[in-house]
């Protein structure tokens, strides 16, 4: 545990430096040196360290100032801040808390008392740890479909905004794809929903093969119908991309009990290009005409693909 915590040790007096310097490297921790805050500031802000074990009075920056510093920054991460001190009264230990330290240590500093501060730290940074980690979970879950394992429509309705301001402002390309799963209802009618939930995620995993990583992303539009988002590509692009699809959709067979089933899929398409003069470009704009393309593959014959660039 002592490797994932590396600490920026800041001392001017060498001597005090090598002997904090020996104790904490026989833990077994890894120990970046500073000889006074101003230099240790600048460390700090080339790399992060979880855990600063700083001295009080040395020369360009003091600890408190050092302590208030990092608190102003915003690192990746809680630091755990040891301040370490020759002034033991009352009002210097409220002081050195205030600026930003979450522990102190009266020198010169006691093996046993330093490594039971860092430890105490540790199991701070090991909580904070894994709160972080269950927010992310939490919020993981909160934006993405149980079924699929896509994004949710909450999650849409969230980002996609974002990303028509982002290629409006950028003068940059979009394009959505709308597409659905035809005559699902009879899938489950026949088959029963456990096979139409196979059916869906094999569907999903159609469109996730199909798109890029980190750059597009797809979401869950409806019961069968799911909304794909392609940054930086022009209706051309997201034509291809749909017929592709299509095809892989149509090849697919998926083995429900003794039998095995095929089904096709519909898309609609719309987009901008950076050319194209537009504005006030709303959600519901671009969804409204996806959603009239896609219901105009349903209605000449499904398994096709129509769409338009927005006007």
């Amino acid at each position: 545990m002592n490797a994932s915590y590396p600490i920026l040790l800041v001392e001017d007096n060498p001597i005090s430096r090598k002997m904090l310097e020996r104790i904490l490297v026989e833990e077994g921790f890894k120990v970046t040196l500073a000889e006074n805050g101003k230099e240790a500031l600048v460390l700090f802000r080339k790399y992060f360290f979880p855990i600063v074990l700083t001295d009080w009075l040395m020369p360009e920056m003091e600890g408190p100032q050092l302590c208030k510093a990092i608190r102003n920054e915003k690192p990746k991460g809680y630091v755990y801040i040891v301040l370490l001190t020759a002034k033991d009264s009352k009002d210097d230990i409220i002081s050195g808390l205030e600026s930003g330290a979450d522990d102190y240590l009266i020198k010169p500093a006691n093996r046993a008392e330093l490594i039971a501060r860092i430890k105490n730290g540790l199991r701070i940074l090991e909580l904070e740890k894994s709160l972080k980690e269950a927010n992310e979970e939490i919020r993981t879950l909160s934006i993405t479909d149980s079924l699929t394992g896509i994004y949710n429509r909450g999650y849409l309705n969230e980002r996609l905004p974002q990303e028509i301001k982002r290629s409006i402002r950028y003068k940059r390309s979009l394009s959505l794809i709308l597409c659905d799963i035809d005559h699902f209802k009879a899938v489950n009618d026949n088959f029963g929903h456990v096979a139409g939930d196979v059916i869906l995620k094999g569907f999903v995993d159609c469109i996730t093969a199909s798109i890029r990583n980190q750059i597009d992303w797809s979401a869950r539009y409806g019961g069968e119908e799911f909304l794909i988002v392609l940054p930086e590509t022009d209706f051309l692009g997201a034509r291809h991309l749909a017929e592709r699809l299509r095809g892989v959709v149509s090849d697919k067979r998926y083995k429900v009990g003794d039998k095995e089933v095929r089904i096709t899929s519909s898309f609609g398409i719309s987009g901008f290009s950076p050319d194209m003069l537009i504005k006030n470009l709303s959600v519901d704009d671009m969804l409204n005409q996806v959603d009239k393309y896609l219901y105009k593959a349903k209605e000449c014959g499904r398994n096709r693909v129509e769409g338009a660039q927005l006007q």
